[in-house]
């Protein structure tokens, strides 16, 4: 089971592996820790991460990043359009109301949407780890922002599948900081909470969280976020601040060249690193537009002050968190601040002020997502046994049910099931009385959020029929599942009957009660996942039912003053599931789910004959150029000169075809035009490699022989009882090889080194394999044991047994001394015999030969 966790930000992702001694953040091709989240079309292949970005520059317009912008947002979403000003790629909008990205990919135009270019992300991410670790993977933890939306949650749980990854959680960002800081804390107190506040700035946003610690614990305190704040806002600035300078000193416009942006912009990236440790820095870009260099410079004090519309933004996230958590900036004891774009000096100074601490840095800014997320993966797997480390994580929004009015109900009815900081994951029971099928809508219910989209889902209960003339009482169950996403699970309507009155006891009716209480909650629906399920079971034994707010009147109560017997009326429970069926807005459906899987997979299989084809041109080209710089060297001697000269000739027809009609081939035709070559140098090569190594190849058989020789030969009472027939055999084997060996040599050393071998190396390490199968036994056979001496038998007495007469104490002390003094004697007798002649040949050992006189 793979134990991996992955952090897909808005420029670049890491992954992290967990290993029985830790966990290790994996390197990618470029031996680099992070990889840019960059897909580049190609006319033949997509290029993704590192080859992406080196892509990028000189295909601007056929190259996606920020991926996650895109990612579940409607495309009339003010947010989004203002990040499309600065995108370099086209995006438009598509039939559902979201954004489809074009790029030219095969020849032909092509639109995907922003899931199917997360899933091409996570599957070079996964390829990473698959690389690393040597196996498959599948299980994982995928790190998202706090506060992406219902329809965000489900867009990476589909990109996750169509990439082939099944993950156990997708883990707030802000929890994986905080799983990453406290599970390896051995010093939390066990009473007092310790309170530390995460400050997270990103490439892309700002995200603030209150986290309180107890030894074994962490409790999410607060979330708070700026979803357009980030490392990219300052690049945005220095950006327009050159670009202007430019067209005022150069007098070109980069805005009318998308390669000219996309440079400008790294430029300007490069420039705010500079900055962070630096009170000035240089910006110098050759040949930027219209053939001209230019050149700026730029200190950090004016950077402070183009940037103070961004850096006054900081603040209002800090205040919200701090709010949430009902504490005052006296009762946060650490401040640690993570993320890329935590580095600028502006920022670490606002948060100075405002929390009146210095904030640490105690953690890698950049990997401490992806940690938590491989160490929460790990305590979900059951491959590792991860310490005991408590997550409490809050839900950042409300999420209510709405049940649109029918002709019975005039007025919509809404129920918050989940509120702000609920638990992860959780579930709920809401109780409504309807006669006929309704529908219910997911909602949310936070105002102040403006790209929360107000209906989440629809789902439609029933149809159902209430054997009774009031309405049916139907419990809706709701849950809240490990990843942040809302559905409604289950429905079922429950009918009550009366029987006969039945004399019980108090504790038998409080026993009835409590079975009918737990039972209202409803059965989990099937074929839902494994994880989700024991969410929902351990959700549902702490969470009781609403009922619109209203407490259910018929609700059995059982009385509880006296024990003495009573006759109720006891009431049998109905239960019958009824149906639901649902719409999620924006979210992909199963079949267009397998076509994205499908479509993904011919676009990697695409790839991956691409890069095939390129490894076989390029064997092609190294094979040229190393053999001709063979043929000129140390290959002269083993390939005549006219046959030489053709060769090299034909190896360079062979290279000016490469850059040539051969620049774009298929696989196989590589295949073919590197045999073909081979054919004529692999026997130059057998010939060098067999003169290089047959001296070492003979002096082996040599020492072979040999050694059987001297072993044969040899007067060593170890080798006394092997017979001399077996002995000369070993002697003749030995004079054969060396026979066979003086011929060959002596045929070797009368020809030219450019002539075929006869003395090949192949041939001697067969000989000696032979040599040592047939003479190996013979030599190494063990010395036969003597066989061990047997006693005679002892003699049985004649003399019939008779009954023995009672004996005085003196008569038995003196039997006794008799029989102590007489048993030495008879084993020495026995010890002293002379062995005879029978036995003596019986003792002599297989093969034994009397020695002649």
């Amino acid at each position: 089971m793979s134990v991996v966790g992955f952090d897909v930000g808005n420029e670049s992702g890491i992954v992290a592996v967990a290993r029985q001694r830790g966990i290790d953040v994996v390197l990618n091709e470029e031996s680099k820790r992070e990889t840019p989240a960059v897909v580049c079309f190609g006319d033949k292949q997509r290029f993704i991460g590192t080859a992406g970005a080196a892509s990028s520059t000189m295909n601007p317009r056929n190259s996606v990043s920020q991926i996650k912008r895109l990612l579940g947002r409607a495309f009339a979403d003010p947010e989004l359009q203002r990040d499309l000003a600065s995108f370099p790629f086209r995006v438009s909008e598509g039939p559902d109301g979201f954004p489809l990205v074009h790029a030219r990919y095969l020849g032909e135009d092509r639109a995907f949407t922003p899931t199917q270019l997360l899933a091409m992300v996570l599957s070079n991410l996964k390829g990473i780890a698959e690389g690393n670790l040597n196996a498959a993977v599948f299980d994982c933890c995928i790190g998202i922002p706090a506060y992406f939306t219902d329809l965000q949650r489900r867009a990476v749980a589909d990109a996750a599948a169509i990439a082939g990854l099944r993950p156990l959680r997708l883990f707030h960002e802000t929890t994986a900081t905080a799983l990453a800081y406290g599970i390896y804390k051995t010093d939390l107190p066990e009473k007092e909470w310790l309170n530390v506040a995460f400050i997270d700035v990103g490439h892309a946003s700002m995200q603030v969280s209150i986290v309180g610690y107890k030894k074994g614990q962490l409790n999410m305190l607060s979330h708070a976020y700026d979803r357009s704040l980030g490392g990219r806002d300052f690049d945005e600035v220095l950006f327009k601040h050159f670009a202007d300078k430019f067209k005022d000193e150069y007098k070109i416009d980069v805005y009318q060249n998308a390669r000219a942006c996309v440079r400008l912009r790294v430029a300007c990236e490069k420039l705010k690193k500079m900055l962070s440790a630096n009170p000035e820095a240089p910006l110098n870009i050759e040949c930027l537009m219209d053939e001209k260099d230019v050149r700026g410079f730029i200190k950090r004090e004016e950077f402070e002050q183009i940037s103070s519309p961004v850096l006054q933004r900081v603040k209002a996230p800090l205040e919200k968190a701090l709010a949430e958590a009902g504490l005052t900036t006296e009762n946060v004891h650490f401040v640690e601040v993570v993320g890329s774009g935590s580095r600028v000096p502006a920022i670490t100074r606002i948060i100075t002020e405002f929390f009146g601490k210095e904030p640490r840095r105690t953690m890698n800014a950049s990997e401490c997502v992806a940690r938590g997320c491989a160490l929460q993966c790990a305590v979900l797997s059951p491959t590792f046994k991860v310490r005991e480390f408590e997550v409490n994580d809050g839900f950042p929004f409300s999420i209510a049910l709405s049940c649109k009015p029918d002709s019975e109900n005039t007025e919509s009815e809404q129920t918050i099931v989940f509120s702000k900081g609920s638990p992860v994951p959780s579930a709920k029971t809401v109780t409504f009385y309807r006669s006929n099928t309704f529908a219910v809508d997911v909602v949310s219910v936070d105002a102040d959020d403006l790209q929360m989209a107000k209906k989440i889902s629809s789902y439609t209960i029933g149809p159902f029929q209430s054997s009774k003339p009031e309405k049916a009482k139907v419990n809706v169950k709701a849950c809240l599942n490990i990843h942040g996403i809302v559905s409604i699970e289950s429905a079922m309507m429950l009918e009550e009957e009366v029987d006969v009155p039945v004399a019980t006891t108090n504790e038998t009716l409080k026993d009835d009660t409590k079975m009918d209480t737990d039972d209202a909650l409803g059965d989990p629906a099937p074929g839902t996942d494994e994880n989700m399920q024991e969410s929902k079971c351990s959700a549902d034994a702490t969470h009781g039912a609403a009922e619109n707010g209203k407490p259910d009147s018929e609700e059995i109560s059982a009385p509880m003053d006296t024990d003495a017997k009573v006759e109720p009326l006891i009431k049998n429970v109905k239960k019958i599931d009824v149906p639901v069926s649902g719409l999620v807005y924006g979210a992909l459906g199963s079949e267009e789910l397998v076509k994205a899987s499908e479509n993904e997979y011919e676009m990697a299989l695409q790839d991956r004959v691409m890069e095939e084809t390129k490894e076989k041109k390029n064997a092609v080209e190294a094979y040229v150029y190393d053999m001709r710089n063979k043929l000129y060297d140390k290959y002269t001697d083993f390939v005549m000169s006219e046959y030489k000269e053709g060769f090299i000739a034909k190896l360079q027809e062979v290279e000016d075809w490469l850059y040539e009609d051969g620049e774009d081939e298929t696989k196989g035709v590589y295949i073919a035009k590197l045999e073909e070559l081979k054919k004529v140098g692999d026997p130059i090569e057998i010939r060098y490699k067999e003169w290089a190594e047959r001296s070492s190849s003979i002096n082996q058989l040599v020492h072979c022989i040999n050694g059987f020789k001297e072993v044969a030969l040899s007067n060593s009472q170890a080798f006394d009882h092997i017979d001399m027939s077996e002995k000369q055999k070993v002697l003749d084997e030995c004079s054969e090889a060396e026979i066979w060996l003086i011929e060959k040599q002596q045929q070797q050393d009368g020809l030219p080194k450019h002539a075929d071998p006869v003395l090949l190396i192949s041939d001697m390490k067969k000989k000696a394999e032979a040599l040592d199968r047939s003479c190996r036994p013979i030599m190494s056979k063990p010395k036969p044991a003597p066989k061990p001496q047997t006693p005679p038998p002892p003699t049985p007495p004649t003399e019939s047994p008779t009954t023995p007469e009672p004996q005085t104490p003196e008569q038995q002390q003196q039997s006794n001394g008799a029989g102590e003094a007489e048993e030495p004697t008879s084993e020495g007798g026995a010890q002293d015999q002379e062995p005879t002649a029978e036995q003596m040949d019986t003792d002599k050992p297989d093969g034994w030969a009397e020695p002649s006189a």
